[in-house]
């Protein structure tokens, strides 16, 4: 899609208005609409808008962006406004002179991806995001009773997922399957694996598809990383693969798990940098309510073949499916900046390729919760951060975040993460109102 088949769909398809997006450095996608008069200006010149308001954008005697769209992305969207047919296109945030802007999230990861190709490799991610439906945005009952792949009567969510699924594609997002997840009222629709950036924009679409049917039969959906006490959390699985050509870099058929050297690399980088991009892949204070023993998600840094409670997990493959050949990194949850996890993920990945790392032995046939402290110890096996705070320290003192997002991004990013934390830290829940009034 370029710019001359853009302006042919808007008039074919008579498009009312085109909502601009982007996102900030948390995540949130921000959106603004111009008209059909107003297209080509865009295209061409790009919008201005004021960034001072935009949370980690710039002070407000630097306020003056430019949001030039990316033709690629445009997309009819499978939903009206006011009756009238509307598209979306994603922007890439520029500063006056038209030069990128270093505190736009895309354009962290689009340089990581630079980088990656310099080194001969293309990027390809495919997360499976996980959410619930729940009545509305201060009622976290589930909507259902069903569990892990769950038909009817259980999973009443199957036909709202069906509706989703049919938006998506209409947009043309290949979905690849989804079903009931273990929680009640959780699901999951996952997607085909794409190219970097191209798998960040959609996963932003996703997200706000999901919400949009939910709310059109009145429920609400959402991405929090751990809402319900006693129930697994919400996570974004990542599986990844590096590509030179048409051929998967992480494949080798004679070695273990058919995974190269190239791969093995890739997955010490990972372990090695985990504690630092937690504060990314994992940036809120409820993020660390997931992390815990006892409910799927990972907390020891450590990798495996079958083994699920590991942080990193090479699936299996089907012989003669060479390119499917990936690792899946378990630590993301769906309320991360995809742009930064997933700019992140691959920088420690081509780190651990540069430096030439090696993973220690893959933690099998055992339950890494179970294992007693001495014998992880013994294995050297560390643990994931145990909260924001935690999370906060390490990365502050991480010289690859900071290289990876830029001065810029890095410094907002950890403000803003100091202020939550600081506020969570001072909070008095009710739960302990309720369990220390009576006897203090």
């Amino acid at each position: 899609m370029d710019r001359d088949q853009v302006l042919a769909i808007v008039e074919k398809q008579k498009v009312k208005y085109i909502y601009l997006w982007f996102t900030d450095i948390l995540g949130f996608l921000k959106s603004f609409a111009i008209t059909l008069h107003e297209l080509e200006t865009a295209l061409d010149e790009g919008m201005g808008f004021d960034g001072s308001s935009i949370e980690g954008f710039t002070r407000i005697q630097e306020s003056d962006m430019i949001a030039k769209p990316d033709p690629s992305t445009f997309q009819v969207l499978p939903w009206q406004t006011d009756g009238q047919t509307v598209a979306r296109m994603i922007c890439d945030i520029q500063t006056p002179d038209l030069q990128p802007y270093d505190g736009d999230p895309r354009f962290v990861l689009q340089r990581v991806l630079e980088k990656a190709k310099g080194m001969g490799f293309d990027f390809y991610v495919g997360p499976e995001l996980e959410y619930f439906y729940f009545p509305s945005d201060d009622d976290p009952t589930p909507m259902d009773k069903g569990g892990y792949f769950d038909l009817l009567p259980l999973d009443e969510g199957n036909d709202l997922r069906k509706e989703t699924i049919q938006k998506l594609e209409r947009m043309g997002i290949h979905v690849e399957y989804s079903h009931h997840e273990v929680a009640p009222g959780q699901h999951e629709i996952d997607l085909r694996y794409a190219e970097g950036l191209q798998m960040a924009d959609i996963v932003q679409t996703y997200k706000t598809v999901v919400k949009r049917t939910a709310y059109e039969h009145g429920l609400y959906a959402t991405f929090m990383p751990k809402p319900i006490l006693g129930e697994n959390g919400s996570g974004m699985h990542c599986h990844q693969s590096l590509f030179k050509g048409q051929s998967n870099a992480f494949f080798d058929e004679d070695a273990e798990f058919h995974l190269s050297d190239t791969a093995r690399h890739y997955i010490a980088g990972l372990l090695h940098h985990a504690t630092e991009f937690a504060a990314v892949t994992n940036q809120w204070v409820n993020s660390y309510k997931r992390l815990v023993p006892g409910y799927e998600a990972p907390i020891y840094i450590s990798w495996a073949n079958a083994n699920r409670s590991a942080m990193v997990r090479v699936p299996n493959i089907k012989p003669g499916k060479e390119k499917s050949t990936r690792i899946e990194l378990r630590i993301p949850d769906p309320a991360c900046n995809p742009y930064l996890a997933f700019a992140y993920m691959l920088a420690a990945g081509l780190r651990g390729i540069e430096q030439r790392l090696q993973p220690p032995d893959p933690v099998e046939n055992v339950t890494l919760s179970e294992m007693t402290d001495d014998e992880r110890v013994g294995r050297e096996i560390a643990t994931l951060p145990e909260d924001l705070g935690d999370a906060i320290r390490i990365t502050s003192e991480s010289e690859l975040m900071r290289e990876t997002l830029g001065e810029h991004i890095f410094e907002q990013l950890l403000r803003n993460k100091r202020i939550i934390w600081q506020e969570a830290r001072a909070h008095v829940s009710r739960a302990e109102v309720e369990y220390y009034l009576p006897i203090l």
